[in-house]
């Protein structure tokens, strides 16, 4: 008679995303003190040195707000060198060109993957415990109208396609335990991806800003789990494995906040550089409050407000600006431009146009049916035969389906930036 040994062992994976230069802790939906790379690095050290792996999903840049990231650039990336094990290429991750972030990835160990972008590495394998872990990302369908850099190498294939063969070449080639996708692309697509391309077992949400905690994807084997945004909370996931390969996937959101223990190191860095910004004659007015608010505008009430001044100003019968141009809460008290960027990080336009009664309501319908960053926060009604819509350059040319709505009607440009106009309502 024979007696088999079956070895257990088990893998603990974290994993932050769409950081976008948030060094500080800052105010978000979820608290008041939320964030910070200081404490975040603290967090993922000391669990890398327990044999965590580690991986960053992308968009650790954001050109034009916050002003951390037009002074200091990439200065993070370094810091993570050692702790990160791999990094998916984000949209923003070449916001400054791509030289600027060739430079970047230079500058660091880590691979940064984009299994359908010319010149990056579509996946890499990671051993930890004797378990090895095929990671792979890839480029959302929206890069082409996204990434602003303009390089020969920033070439975007198929995802989908992409996908498959990285899988397929994960297991077939280098027999990996485990296949996990740390991004980049919005939750409908990943979840349609995991549909599509059987053999993934886990996906790190990223781009569409989602928190969500560990789920099992409808129809399909693959896990999902989301981390939110700027560092306010870390996924981390622990993938059990026996004779018989994976055989149990737990975990969750871990919040970032007070009570995990900084890193001393970087706190101290952090500090210096931001009394440094403060300082510089580039971004001082950044930092100056231009109005007391006396209570908390969550992000709900701060997207009806814009889209309603949207109207307004336009003399428009409706407005809509997609959910991703939200991203923070202003907390009572007072606010600076620098607070202001953050909650409305992009720098939209207001534009203009005239569509017939039931193509507005179609759009209107359509935005209903969105989820997450792509739903739509909308005011006004169509009551004529045409309706005057009011919306922001980025939607009505550049976002993914809703662009379509469009096509054939003239765009009026107002030459009016929504976040000016709602500074001017807030100091009002």
């Amino acid at each position: 008679m024979h007696s088999f040994l079956i070895v257990a062992a088990t893998v603990t994976l974290l994993h932050f995303s769409d950081y976008h230069s948030h060094a500080l802790p800052f105010h978000s939906e979820e608290g008041t003190d939320r964030g910070g790379i200081a404490r975040a690095i603290g967090f993922l050290s000391r669990h890398k040195a327990e044999g965590a792996l580690v991986f960053s999903g992308g968009d650790m840049l954001n050109k034009g707000a916050p002003a951390w990231s037009d002074r200091y650039r990439c200065a993070e990336w370094t810091w993570l060198d050692g702790i990160v094990d791999a990094m998916a290429f984000g949209n923003h991750d070449a916001d400054y060109g791509y030289r600027e972030f060739a430079a970047c990835r230079d500058a660091v160990r880590y691979p940064i993957l984009s299994a359908n972008t010319g010149g990056f590495p579509p996946y890499t394998v990671l051993e930890s415990n004797g378990i090895r872990i095929g990671v792979f990302a890839v480029a959302g369908s929206d890069f082409p109208s996204l990434v602003r850099a303009a390089a020969p190498e920033l070439r975007f294939g198929d995802p989908v396609a992409a996908a498959r063969e990285a899988v397929r070449t994960l297991r077939e080639v280098e027999k990996v335990d485990a296949v996990v996708l740390i991004g980049h692309e919005s939750a409908p697509d990943d979840f349609a991806l995991a549909r599509k391309v059987p053999g993934i077992d886990l996906i790190f949400g990223t781009h569409s800003h989602l928190k969500q905690d560990l789920m099992r994807i409808p129809g399909t084997q693959t896990w999902f789990v989301s981390p939110s945004q700027y560092l306010a909370s870390i996924s981390r996931v622990k993938m059990e494995f026996a004779g018989s390969g994976l055989t149990g996937v737990s975990g969750g959101l871990v919040p970032v906040d007070s009570r995990m223990d900084a890193d001393r190191g970087i706190e101290t860095r952090v500090a210096a550089m931001r009394a440094a910004l403060r300082e510089d004659p580039r971004y001082r007015e950044f930092f100056v409050p231009f109005v007391t608010l006396p209570e908390t505008i969550g992000v709900p009430a701060l997207a009806a407000l814009t889209v309603e001044m949207m109207r307004e100003s336009a003399g428009a019968d409706l407005a809509l600006s997609t959910a991703s141009s939200f991203r923070s809460p202003l907390p009572a008290g007072p606010i600076d431009l620098e607070t202001l960027r953050a909650a409305l990080p992009y720098d939209n336009e207001i534009v203009v146009v005239q569509l017939p009664a039931a193509r507005a309501r179609e759009l209107l319908a359509y935005a209903g049916r969105q989820k997450g960053d792509w739903s739509a926060f909308t005011t006004g009604t169509v009551k004529g035969e045409t309706a005057i819509v009011a919306t922001t350059d980025y939607l009505a040319t550049m976002a993914a389906g809703y662009r379509d709505f469009f096509q054939g009607a003239v765009i009026k440009r107002t030459g009016v930036r929504v976040r000016e106009e709602v500074k001017r309502k807030l100091e009002k």
